[in-house]
């Protein structure tokens, strides 16, 4: 690395910085430890210092991760900080996947491309092989529970994706220079035993946790969500590796002081909890840089006063299917009243589930489920209250959903998802980008036909609309969002 790069990073390493967490990593010549750029410790000499794109390739170099700033809690890359979608794709499904035990060809096929190209363009952004960060994808997740859980060793290992204590253990040992046991009991006398499995997901600050609340409650499904005492609460499910359901229940609450998310989970969802952590990490918009977006979108305040809120994230979601089916739902009434309709659908359709959380009682249902309902299931579906046009599209969706198990994700491509969805009938426009939006975290949907926009942007008229909305791009997600936010907040 050149000397000017050098002196760069350490100073923005010496700044302490939050906006650059996540950005690099250092690694420590004279202890052998890599940090995060936050690090609280003695600041090293400049000497002494390299620098890493990601912590794979710290840990690639022979560096162990810090205690203290513990690398696991890093807020992820977001789409900005690499011209490489293929790449930052491959490293979210190989973090959600570490788990299960998927293969790279696989991942290459679900994105559209050969294993190949895959892992020529994964070595040019990350520096690392696909190979060296899965295995420092599960590492630090076993380290993580190890940290913040009171699992069992062979929990920790199966939960992590490493197959046997035995590898586990192995691994853990030549990477870290400490054995699993050496590490948790160093740890142990640190911090306070959790009545629940307790998992952190670092984020960029800021976070307008209260607006993502506000607008999840506004939402949640009777029966599957629960917003109460500044937390978001669910049902869900996941199939592991051996393809069976595990279904139980999730807990997250904001830490702003240290920007984390803290994710509970019930016990019975250990062994999917890669899974879970990168659905709840769509769910509230992690991977977002607020420093990036708010400078694109700032040309927003001219229009109005307070139209754009640093760290306004685009809601995602837990199950597209689910997403897709509130959608259609919501169309032509209020949201109080789709609410409704969504919850009576999770009742009939659902799994029932016992939770220690009041009111959560069901797990939304499969494509499967209804797919499974056969002829009937249009009339079925109709007979909620639902009319009969929307019944005939859920059931169009969940046929859709069934026979492309990979439809509709973050790693998807938007166009041709798109066009499948206005292929059904029922499904126009605003429906299909907000579903892009929502469910294959599309940044760059524009709603100008929703009513709320018009409102938060009259007297302009829809052309105008567009062309001033052709200044957010590729941002125009969260546009949307802090439209719908503003007219929230003025009581509309």
């Amino acid at each position: 690395m050149e000397e000017k790069k050098r002196r760069i990073y350490y100073a923005a390493f010496r700044s302490k910085d939050r906006r650059f967490d996540g950005q690099f990593f250092v690694g420590i010549s004279s202890t052998g430890i890599y940090c995060r750029p936050i690090c609280r410790a003695r600041l090293p000499k400049e000497e002494n210092c390299r620098y890493f794109k990601t912590a794979a390739e710290a840990e690639q170099a022979g560096f162990r991760p810090c205690l203290l700033c513990r690398p696991e809690l890093a807020p992820e890359k977001s789409f900005t900080e690499t011209g490489e979608e293929i790449a930052i794709q491959t490293a979210r499904l190989l973090e959600e996947h570490c788990g299960s035990g998927v293969s790279i060809t696989v991942l290459a096929k679900q994105l559209a491309c050969t294993d190949r190209h895959l892992r020529r363009v994964f070595a040019a952004a990350y520096h690392v092989t696909p190979v060296a960060y899965l295995q420092t994808c599960r590492l630090l997740l076993a380290k993580s529970l190890l940290t913040d859980t009171d699992l069992s060793m062979l929990e920790v290992a199966m939960a992590a994706g490493f197959g046997s204590l035995r590898r586990f253990n192995e691994l853990f040992k030549k990477q870290y220079h400490l054995a699993p046991t050496a590490l948790r009991k160093e740890l142990k006398k640190k911090r306070e035993k959790n009545e629940v499995l307790t998992v952190g997901i670092g984020y960029h600050p800021p976070y307008e946790w209260k607006k993502m609340l506000d607008f999840l409650s506004l939402r949640a499904i009777p029966g599957v969500e629960v917003v109460q005492n500044d937390c978001y609460m669910r049902t869900m499910s996941q199939v592991d590796r051996q393809g069976i359901y595990r279904s139980g229940w999730i807990k997250v609450k904001n830490n702003p002081v240290k920007s984390v998310l803290l994710v509970m989970l019930s016990d019975n969802l250990i062994t999917v909890i890669p899974q879970i952590l990168g659905r709840i990490k769509c769910l509230f918009d992690v991977y977002c840089d607020p420093e990036i977006i708010y400078t694109a979108l700032l040309s927003m305040n001219t229009i109005k006063s307070g139209l754009c809120v640093k760290g306004t994230r685009v809601p995602g979601c837990i199950n597209s299917f689910e997403l897709a089916v509130r959608a259609v739902l919501g169309q032509q009434i209020t949201i109080k009243a789709a609410k409704t309709l969504a919850g009576r659908f999770a009742e009939t359709f659902g799994t029932p589930i016992e939770t220690t959380i009041q009111g959560l009682s069901y797990v939304f249902p499969t494509a499967e489920k209804i797919v499974g309902l056969g002829t009937t299931g249009e009339s079925k579906i109709a007979s909620l209250g639902i009319i009969s046009t929307r019944a005939r599209t859920i059931k169009a969706l969940a046929q859709l959903f069934y026979q492309e198990d990979n439809y509709c994700q973050v790693y998807a491509d938007p166009e041709k998802e798109i066009k499948k969805l206005l292929a059904i009938p029922g499904i126009g426009v605003w429906t299909a980008g907000y579903i892009a939006m929502r469910a294959m975290g599309c940044t760059d949907i524009f709603l100008e036909t929703d009513y709320g926009i018009k409102k938060a942007m009259e007297p302009m008229t829809t052309k105008e609309m567009l062309q001033q909305a052709e200044k957010w791009r590729p941002w125009r997600s969260y546009a949307v969002m802090n439209l719908w936010d503003f007219l929230s907040e003025k009581g509309h």
